[in-house]
This record gives C-alpha cells, structure tokens and sequence, in this order.
C-alpha cells in the first residue's frame, strides 16, 4: 500500500485550521506549519503533494504584496504540488496581480464552500496529486 499524499497547512491565521479534519478524512497526511519561514523549509525537505495556505495583503509590505510570495515562488519549482489558498474577498485585487506572476491551482474566498473544497482536494487525490 502506497503512503497517503502529504498537504502542507501554512495555518498563519485561522482559514485553514478548520479544514485539518477534512484534509485527513480524504487521504492527506497533514503537515502543519505555523510561519511561511517554516513552510519554506518543510518545502525544501519532503515536496508535498498539496500546499494549502491563507493568503493576505497588508499595505505596509514594502517589496511584496502578500505573505505567501516566498512560498509559491518555491512552489513554482514544484510543479507536480498544487496550491490551494484561502483569501479575504478585500484582497482579491492582490491575490489576482500575485497570481498573474505565480502559479495558484485553487483559490476559496473565507467562509470556503466546503463541498467544492471537498471535490477540488478530492480530484487532485485521485489525480494522483
């Protein structure tokens, strides 16, 4: 038998935290990190199957426009690992110009629609993701 795919919660705020019961009801062996610095070097260690992180923009970044540019430009060289953020509808005009510039599979605005997180993890499993 084959291990369970591995999903990286970058829980820096509360969106992904009450979806851990789910993402192991489907199959994943989650993996919780508290910090992006963190999820960087986790990344670095075991690549995962899916990276599910919360995503902000704060007006006071300097260089960036959200907290989770350092982990998707990490993602960018994993190409078989899909990304999964959860964002605040008020930040969908960062979320669009940091997804013009790096990769995104699935993004859920908070309160997530839990069916079609259900079949959007589920899918990428039975992909083999």
């Amino acid at each position: 038998m084959s291990a369970p795919p591995a999903l990286l919660m970058v829980n820096t705020f509360l969106g992904t935290a009450g979806y851990k019961k789910l993402y192991q009801e489907l199959g994943y062996a989650v993996t919780t990190e508290g910090s992006e610095r963190r999820a960087l070097g986790a990344l670095k260690k075991s690549p995962p199957a899916v990276i599910v992180a919360d995503f902000y923009h704060q007006a006071d970044f300097r260089d960036r426009l959200s907290n989770l540019e350092s982990v998707l430009a990490a993602a960018q060289r994993l190409p078989e690992t899909r990304v999964l953020v959860f964002y605040d509808p008020s930040h969908q005009q960062a979320l669009d110009k940091v997804s013009a510039r790096l990769r995104i599979d699935a993004a859920f605005t908070l309160p997530a629609d839990e069916a079609r997180l259900r079949e959007t993890l589920l899918a990428w499993r039975t992909a083999g993701a």
